[in-house]
Parts: C-alpha cells; sequence; structure tokens
C-alpha cells in the first residue's frame, strides 16, 4: 500500500503541474480575446467600405476587368486554409480543415483541379503528412496576423489568378521582387476558408469566394444622368479598378485572419478551461484513491499489530 500511495500522489503532483500549465494558458488567450476583437472590429469599416467602392466602380463603368469577370469555363480554383500555428485549441483547426476538404471534394465534382495555398503550421503538417501538394504556405502569425501577410498572401493569389493575362505582364513591370510569373498556376477562381468570430462560444468555419469578384447589380439601373454626379473616375474607371481591387482582395484576407485569431484565442481559452477542470476532478479522484490507501494502509498496520500482541498474549499464556 505505501508504494501505491507514493504513485498516487506523483500522479497528484503531475497533475497539479498541468493544471498550472493550462490554467495560464487560459488565462494568456483570454487577455488576447479582447484585443483580438477589437482588431477585427475596428477592420471591418474598411473592408465593408473598400468592398462598396469596388462594387460601385464595377457595377456604374463598362471595364472588364480580369479579377471581376467570370471566366467561361473554369477548369482550376485555388483555396486559402487559414489554420492556427499551435495546437491546444480544441477542434479549431480540424474543422477549418474538414470545410476545406468539403470545398475541395464539391469543386473537383464539377470538373475542377484545385490548389491549395495554407496559413498556419497546422495546415502545413496536414497536407505533408497526407503528401499532398502546397503552392504556397504562410505560418507564424496565427494568433497576431499583421497586413504584411495579408499582402503577401493576396499578391500570391491574384498571382494566379491573372496568370496568362496581359495583367501578368504588367504586375510582373510593376513587382520589385524577383518572382517568375510565368512560373505561377493559373486559377480561375480564388477561395478563402476560415473561421468566423460569431461569440465567445460560437466560432464558425466559413468559406467564400474571393476572386472574381461577384458584383450584385439591383433590377433598377439608375439612368446615366443619375450615375455621373455620384461616381466621377479619374483618371479612369480602369485605373480606379487597378488600384482598388488589389487592396480589396488584401482588406478581405486581413480581415478573414483577425477573424480566425479571434477565433483561435477564443477556442484555446475554452480547450484549456475545459482541461483545468479536468484537472481538477481528477485532482480529486486521485486524492480520494490515495486517502482511502492511506486508511487502508493504517487499518493493516493496526491489524497486524493486534494480531501480534494476540499472538504473544497466547504463547506467553501457553508456556506458564
Amino acid at each position: 500500500m505505501a508504494v501505491s500511495l507514493r504513485e498516487y500522489r506523483a500522479r497528484i503532483r503531475s497533475v497539479e503541474s498541468t493544471k498550472k500549465i493550462t490554467r495560464a494558458m487560459e488565462l494568456i488567450a483570454a487577455s488576447r480575446i479582447i484585443k483580438a476583437q477589437q482588431r477585427a472590429q475596428q477592420a471591418a469599416p474598411y473592408a465593408r467600405e473598400l468592398t462598396r467602392a469596388v462594387s460601385a466602380v464595377a457595377t456604374y463603368s463598362n471595364v472588364d476587368h480580369p479579377l471581376t469577370t467570370e471566366p467561361e469555363e473554369s477548369r482550376r480554383a485555388a483555396i486559402l486554409v487559414v489554420t492556427s500555428d499551435r495546437g491546444l485549441a480544441g477542434a479549431y483547426s480540424s474543422a477549418v480543415i474538414k470545410e476545406a476538404e468539403q470545398l475541395t471534394e464539391k469543386l473537383r465534382s464539377e470538373g475542377k483541379e484545385v490548389d491549395i495555398y495554407v496559413s498556419g503550421r497546422k495546415g502545413v503538417t496536414y497536407y505533408a503528412f497526407r503528401r499532398r501538394a502546397v503552392v504556397a504556405s504562410w505560418s507564424g502569425h496565427s494568433d497576431q496576423p499583421s497586413y504584411d501577410i495579408a499582402s503577401e498572401m493576396g499578391a500570391a493569389l491574384i498571382d494566379s489568378f491573372v496568370a496568362g493575362t496581359d495583367r501578368a505582364e504588367e504586375r510582373a513591370e510593376q513587382r520589385q521582387d524577383e518572382v517568375d510569373l510565368e512560373d505561377v498556376p493559373q486559377v480561375d477562381e480564388v477561395h478563402v476558408v476560415f473561421t468566423r468570430f460569431r461569440s465567445m462560444l460560437v466560432q464558425e468555419p466559413t468559406a467564400i469566394r474571393l476572386l472574381p469578384l461577384e458584383i450584385v447589380e439591383s433590377e433598377e439601373k439608375p439612368s446615366e444622368d443619375e450615375i455621373l454626379p455620384l461616381f466621377e473616375f479619374e483618371p479612369s474607371a480602369e485605373e480606379v479598378l487597378d488600384e482598388l481591387l488589389p487592396k480589396y482582395v488584401q482588406s478581405r484576407i486581413f480581415f478573414a485572419l483577425l477573424q480566425a485569431a479571434a477565433s483561435e484565442l477564443a477556442a484555446r481559452q475554452r480547450a484549456m478551461k475545459s482541461a483545468t477542470d479536468n484537472a481538477e476532478e481528477l485532482i480529486k479522484k486521485y486524492t480520494r484513491i490515495a486517502n482511502q490507501a492511506r486508511q487502508a494502509g493504517i487499518t493493516q498496520e493496526i491489524s497486524e499489530i493486534v494480531g501480534g500482541v494476540n499472538a504473544l498474549a497466547d504463547a506467553t499464556s501457553g508456556s506458564e
């Protein structure tokens, strides 16, 4: 019983150490959630107004821009999967990957090839373990994304979307980094899969089509006399779209990263709270078992002492 008691006490100390770690991670995640929510809320107005501006220019102009033109036949699609860099966040990353896999199967059933772009080490590990090709990947920013990372992702996706067109040559001339755009795979549509932050308890894996830009036109268009006072394109609608559309793509990706960061922290806090509660229950269980073992050991020792005393008394009386 003494050996068993030592084992239970060692388990209790081990669980208590784990509880301290999970509790600390829970508090860290809780302290970062507020900031992540604020960043997502602050980025929402810019993304919303930029979307309205792009939609207005694309709707009320006769410019056929590659980023807003539906292809006659879509043969290839790109999917950006936003996962986390670290674990201990419950089913956060697995839920996003599951949503991406469902979208992949849907696109393949439509006869389209799929190129995967991944954000986060969990997604990179998932596809690497299954030996599935990834066009590009980014990591090290999942809980604190920056606009520079979003710009880099947006540039890579736009390069793939405009590859093989006249816009690809223009972008090749404008780019300062040495990237051979001829080797970039051409895609006809771009999707983003991320986790939308609804509340502290609800985080929803979401898939959206980013490119080509979907323009929702009203049934009754205003006349030209009504449009001109509202929208003046200078120097031209085409050049305005050239400037706005890349920013639109980057802002949408950045907003998705911010939503994913808040969702990751909320999922991690919930997972660590559950782990802390389980550790407390396990400590109570081991403490109860250890007490029972200790009491059983004391009872056995008392029984042995009483038995020894009785045996000694019987031996003494027999000799007399």
